[in-house]
């Protein structure tokens, strides 16, 4: 599964109805959904997820805004694959994000960013884990 990274849709884009628009954008730059999941956290999974950044002061309000709304989940495939994400999404902060990227696009600030990539092959692996079975993922 060398070539599988995680993203996650955050629910800002998807209170904005920009999720399709994401998506298609993702499969435009060459990825392929490998697994796909639209769920509301819960908090001990926002938890879970964001556990890197336990105490420091930006936690809670990360934990508060992913529990806000559904989000949607999705392993992806293609070849140097979390370095590809991260490139097509762009920039944490959108305003300095490149033209183009998903964040420059979609995303309303640092934390309403619109989209989660994973930064390794080994978090990838780990943060897929809390949405989806290895059986959920079709390559």
């Amino acid at each position: 599964m060398g070539n599988l990274t995680f993203t996650m849709i955050k629910p800002d884009a998807v209170r904005a109805n920009n999720h399709a628009k994401i998506l298609q954008h993702l499969v435009d730059a060459g990825f392929r959904i490998v697994a796909l999941r639209m769920w509301c956290m819960s908090r001990n999974d926002a938890m879970r997820f964001y556990a890197v950044h336990k105490g420091k002061p930006f936690f809670e309000p990360l934990v508060e805004f992913m529990t806000s709304g559904p989000i949607i989940a999705a392993v992806l495939e293609k070849e140097d694959a979390v370095a590809e994400l991260r490139k097509t999404v762009g920039a944490t902060d959108p305003e300095k994000a490149e033209e183009g990227t998903v964040r420059r696009l979609y995303g309303a600030s640092v934390r309403q960013n619109a989209i989660h990539a994973s930064d390794s092959d080994e978090n990838a692996r780990i943060e897929w884990s809390i949405h989806f079975d290895e059986a959920d993922i079709m390559v």
